[in-house]
């Protein structure tokens, strides 16, 4: 193996940091936690008895997929894990790297195992961005213990990574931390005299607290927040970072929206989980989160007209017609403006009566046809054009339902011949589909009455 491979993967090896040397690294790579005790949040999975617990005592040590937000511990936690081990870290990240960087890793692993008896985790940031020819590469050398793989990922593995992969993984899921722990987070930052500011800044609590919140869930953009707002402090030479410094590097934020990931379609689905379960105010709440994560409002309102359709229905056909208004309007007004005549309708769509007695229905025609094939079309309802199509029986003995009392050909029969009427479609007892319901069983009675009756 050449010198100049062992050199490249060399740089990604766990080291001590240069506590004389600080000023050039970030402020969020000095606070990185060196013991297990000092990890801020993840109470769920760390302690006695928890399951990453479980996974720094395992022995041998186990492979494992961290998933959670950004800047929730994953990459602090994988050294943690290796360090628990005694084992070589070695890091790569998927967006920079591909099988020839695993193939170098694995020669390092097999090489440190054969010369040192050392295990050796390879750590992969940002696993979802492997294909799965390269998540594939892995699996040989996990199997024979060579590597012990830990992959971190924002995305949920169950869609992202391969089944191969994930069979020989445990998966840890990491939450986005609380205000209280970024809060701690920073206080600790501001007074760390060794990875820290040192102590000499001062910040009150409640400037602390706004910097916690605008760094929603995410440690390392709440480091990063204190150390903007620690050098617009330092610029004017003040002991004190203040509200305007404060304000200055929180103006503009926006909070934690992944346009493409799994935080998009969870806050989607809340949208439309509130409006199905009739909560107007919950609504409002999730269309402002996703107008606040910059979500284009043009999604939400196709999203909009398919819960119209989807969970009111007949109940009340108005939603329908409202939701495609309120799409119209804001295509007319664009944002700002038009973004109110959507919040209208997704409230009107909460408090509307609800109905999925269509989308039940469809579902379940579809599912027969594929499972009973194609049927012909009786002649009586075939379509009659012209003379050879009417020879051929076409329309013959059909029953022109305007002729008949109350325009209904009481029983007549619109299945295929070779199929027993099913009732798909039943209404619920709520808004308009209380009325349909009632109309369509007076119907029903009408035709069992007309198959009961003599034939003329």
């Amino acid at each position: 193996m050449g010198g100049k491979k062992t050199q490249s993967l060399m740089s990604f090896s766990d080291k001590q940091p240069d506590r004389g040397k600080k000023s050039w690294r970030p402020l969020a790579d000095r606070m990185r936690p060196q013991t297990m005790e000092n990890v801020t949040g993840q109470q769920h999975l760390l302690g006695i008895g928890k399951p990453l617990t479980g996974l720094l005592n395992a022995d041998p040590l186990h492979s494992a997929i961290l998933w959670g937000p950004p800047g929730t511990g994953k990459t602090t936690l994988a050294r943690l894990v290796a360090k628990s081990a005694k084992a070589r870290f070695i890091a790569l990240s998927a967006v920079m790297s591909g099988v020839k960087d695993i193939r170098q890793a694995v020669e390092l692993a097999d090489k440190n195992r054969s010369e040192h008896s050392e295990p050796t985790v390879l750590f992969l940031d940002e696993v979802h961005r492997f294909n799965k020819a390269q998540q594939d590469a892995f699996l040989p050398w996990v199997e024979n213990g060579t590597l012990i793989f830990i992959g971190a990922t924002t995305e949920n593995p169950s869609f992202e990574l391969n089944n191969a992969l994930l069979s020989r993984a445990r998966v840890y899921v990491l939450k986005a931390l609380s205000t209280d722990d970024l809060s701690t987070l920073l206080k600790r930052a501001l007074v760390d005299s060794d990875t820290g500011l040192g102590d000499s800044l001062t910040c009150a609590d409640e400037q602390l607290e706004l910097l916690a919140m605008a760094a929603d869930g995410d440690g390392r953009r709440a480091l990063n927040l204190l150390e903007l707002a620690a050098g617009l402090a330092d610029t004017v030479n003040s002991p004190e970072i203040t509200a305007a410094h404060v304000g200055e590097v929180i103006s503009g934020g926006v909070r934690r929206f992944d346009r493409g990931g799994d935080v998009f379609y969870d806050q989607i689905s809340a949208l439309h989980k509130s409006v199905r379960g009739s909560d107007p105010d919950a609504s409002l709440y999730w269309f402002a989160r996703m107008l606040d994560g910059g979500c284009d409002p043009l999604y939400i309102a196709r999203r909009m007209v398919r819960m119209a359709s989807e969970d009111i229905g007949n109940a009340d056909p108005r939603a329908l017609r409202i939701t495609l208004d309120a799409w119209e309007t804001y295509d007319r007004l664009g944002s700002p403006e038009g973004e109110l005549a959507l919040a209208q309708a997704l409230v009107f769509m909460a408090c509307a009566a609800k109905s999925n007695a269509v989308y039940k229905a469809l579902g379940t025609v579809v599912k027969d046809i594929k499972n009973t094939g194609s049927h012909e079309v009786p002649e009586r309802l075939r379509n009659a054009p012209t003379k050879l199509a009417k020879n051929m029986g076409h329309g013959k003995g059909y029953r022109y339902a305007h002729n008949e009392q109350n325009q209904f050909a009481a029983g007549e029969k619109y299945f295929p011949d070779e199929m027993e009427p099913k009732l798909y479609y039943q209404p619920v007892e709520a808004g308009l589909e209380l009325q349909i319901g009632e109309k369509l069983a007076r119907l029903r009675a009408a035709n069992q009455q007309a198959k009961k009756a003599p034939p003329k």
